[in-house]
């Protein structure tokens, strides 16, 4: 009885991680390639644009300024509450910036929610302020809106790639690599799963102000327009560049409260695992974003544990668990490493897996025990 439900436990903890990291890339390649009729539009002529709003939380002028759109029809606004630089005094020498100043620092859903309201143009656009937007972004982003089930349009994250880069920046930039490839999959065959706040455009009419302790408003904002059934559309030709976090401990940070976020996102957005109301979205929801956030770390470790078990079972078991010894024994090589700046960069990749994942067990506790703050407190980048 104790055999068969360890069994259990393995074959279950090994279906949903092969299922998670490799199953769902290649289902949803083959029913995109199958299903998939989401075509992108033709860039129209500048006499056909929309006015646009673009929010930055504090400034990158130089970039924005460079930005191939109609300057009649780009209102550029920065944000820069609780900003003790000189933000607020370099946005004002241009006179294309309006600036919106609190003194209060607190948080960034206060700073889009307080300014969102007075936004006139038919689309918003938000990015960070620590990445460079590409001179056409603008424009390939704002096509996919002459199509009336268009909610939202999701850019392209990109981190600045090094010959020689050390843990944080290769896992990083790998890992970006990949969601980009399931986010434009996603997006083929039915909505892309989620924005990420670098870079992403709404209807304005569409945007519902995230509660002030949401975590990671990007993804909830968008995934409310999806849910009040619209697209979300991945537009990969319009990206944003940043460096990588600056230290692996930068990244940790940064990832325990993505995990945190994810967690309690799950529980804010129930609406969106009713399968029989959103068919595939429900599918690609669970599948690319609720399991990572849930079950599949905690199968990991499960996986791990009942391989002990199982080692005399027979050779079969005995060689899952050399390779499991193996793949965390290159993850713990990783962080020996983490600070080298390697060629090799695939080194990496056990170990920021493996930190990924941990990350989630760490976000879920400070989610419990109420210590994740909504206000950003954001991972230091590595220099240019």
């Amino acid at each position: 009885m104790v055999y068969d439900f360890i069994f259990w436990l393995f074959w279950t903890a090994f279906a949903i991680i092969f299922y998670t990291y490799i199953g769902y890339g290649i289902l949803i390649f083959l029913f995109a390639k199958l299903f998939g009729k989401n075509k992108p539009a033709q860039i129209p002529n500048d006499e056909a644009l929309p006015h646009v709003t673009l929010i930055y939380i504090a400034t990158k002028i130089n970039n924005t300024l460079a930005l191939d759109y109609p300057k009649e029809k780009l209102a550029i606004w920065v944000v820069a509450d609780g900003s003790t630089d000189q933000t607020v005094s370099i946005c004002k020498e241009f006179k294309e910036v309006e600036v919106f100043y609190e003194e209060a620092r607190r948080g960034k859903i206060h700073a889009v929610n307080r300014v969102i309201k007075l936004v006139k143009s038919p689309i918003v656009i938000f990015s960070d302020a620590n990445t460079f937007v590409n001179k056409e972004g603008l424009k390939n982003m704002v096509r996919h809106f002459q199509f009336a089930n268009v909610g939202g349009v999701a850019g392209e994250k990109r981190i600045l790639s090094k010959e020689e880069d050390q843990a944080s920046g290769a896992g990083e930039g790998l890992y970006w690599k990949y969601e980009s490839a399931l986010k434009t999959l996603d997006s083929q065959l039915t909505t892309a799963i989620g924005a990420a706040g670098e870079l992403f455009a709404v209807r304005t009419e569409l945007f519902q102000p995230p509660t002030a302790d949401t975590i990671i408003e990007d993804f909830v904002v968008s995934m409310k327009i999806v849910a009040a059934g619209y697209r979300f559309v991945y537009e990969p030709n319009a990206y944003a560049i940043e460096t990588a976090s600056a230290s692996i401990e930068e990244e940790w940070k940064r990832k325990v409260r993505i995990s945190a976020g994810g967690i309690q996102a799950i529980f804010r957005l129930p609406e969106l695992l009713n399968v029989f109301k959103y068919g595939f979205v429900t599918w690609q929801y669970v599948s690319h974003r609720a399991m990572r956030w849930s079950i599949a770390p905690l199968s990991l470790a499960i996986l791990l544990v009942a391989n002990i078990f199982l080692i005399a079972a027979s050779p079969f078991y005995l060689l899952v668990f050399i390779g499991q010894v193996c793949f965390y024994s290159l993850a713990t090589a990783g962080h020996v490493l983490r600070e080298k700046k390697l060629k090799n960069k695939f080194i990496f990749v056990p170990y920021y897996f493996t930190m990924m994942n941990l990350s989630v067990f760490a976000g879920a506790k400070r989610l419990m025990r109420r210590q994740q703050s909504a206000v950003w407190d954001k991972a230091k980048r590595a220099e240019g």
